[in-house]
This record gives C-alpha cells, sequence and structure tokens, in this order.
C-alpha cells in the first residue's frame, strides 16, 4: 500500500480575485441563463413535433379508413336506388364506417385539441349513427339526414387536418 500526499505547503491566504469576481458571477450566470432556454426551447420543439405526429396520424387514419366506409356507403345506396344487391352490400357498409370510427376514436389523442378534436369525434359519432341507421333500415329521409351529417362531419375534419399540412 502507498499514501500519496503533497510535500510541500505553500504559505499564505487563498483570496479571490475582487476585481474578476463580478465578471465571472456574470458570466456564470448568462451561460445558466442561456442553458436553460436552450433547454426549454428544445423542449417546446420536441412538445410541438409530438403534437403534429399524433394530428398527422389520427389524419391520416381518417382520411384512409373514412375513404372505404364512404366507398361501402355508396355501393350500399347504390343497391338501394336498384342497382345491385341490398343484402351483400349492407354488412360491408356497417363494418366499415363502425371500423372507421373504431379506429378514428383513440387516435384522437390528447395532443389533438380545438375545433379538430370536436370534428374528428363528429366524425366517429356519425359514422355509427350511419351504421347503425343502415342496419335498422331507418326510412329515406333519416337515412339521407344521416348521411348528410356525417358526409359534413368528414368534410370538415379533412379541411381541418389538410390545415395541419400547411
Amino acid at each position: 500500500m502507498a499514501v500519496i500526499g503533497c510535500t510541500v505547503m505553500t504559505d499564505g491566504k487563498a483570496v479571490s480575485d475582487s476585481e474578476d469576481a463580478p465578471a465571472y458571477r456574470t458570466s456564470a450566470a448568462s451561460s445558466v441563463a442561456a442553458s436553460a432556454a436552450t433547454s426549454s426551447i428544445r423542449a417546446s420543439e420536441r412538445a410541438a413535433a409530438e403534437t403534429t405526429k399524433a394530428i398527422h396520424s389520427v389524419c391520416e387514419t381518417m382520411a384512409i379508413s373514412s375513404a372505404e366506409a364512404v366507398s361501402n356507403v355508396n355501393t350500399y345506396v347504390a343497391a338501394v336506388n336498384g342497382d345491385g344487391d341490398v343484402e351483400a352490400s349492407k354488412q360491408p357498409a356497417i363494418d366499415a364506417l363502425n371500423n372507421s370510427a373504431d379506429t378514428v376514436e383513440p387516435a384522437i389523442t390528447a395532443k389533438v385539441t380545438g375545433e379538430l378534436r370536436d370534428s374528428l369525434s363528429a366524425w366517429v359519432t356519425s359514422s355509427r349513427a350511419t351504421a347503425g341507421n343502415i342496419a335498422a333500415a331507418v326510412d329515406p329521409v333519416a337515412f339521407n339526414t344521416s348521411v348528410a351529417t356525417m358526409n359534413s362531419a368528414r368534410q370538415r375534419a379533412l379541411e381541418l387536418c389538410d390545415a395541419t399540412y400547411r
């Protein structure tokens, strides 16, 4: 085992340089403030990026699933109007509407706020209502009202989604 230590001591007292100390304190305080500001900016940028990612994700989910739902509803409407098999087109329309609602709803996270959140939620509600109306074979007026509400909700949600890419 070895012990290492100083063998020579210097006489005197440790004294700070009174002329340089204020400049050092100012420099250190500025450095801390700049570091905190940079850290805050980076945190804000990360949060904004996460919000954008969440919004684009739900918008893509809505765009893809709603297009399939609308296509299936259009096939059902054509069949009801005499251009196809109503029974064969009924369940695919119901399933596509419910699938869209089921995939969009959980994608509406806390990061999706305001009018976009409301319009996506309106799509979810109206697509489920339209699916229920198809299943219940409601009268044409009630069905058309349901489809109009659903189409309006979809159009508004897609407009707001498109705006997030600009």
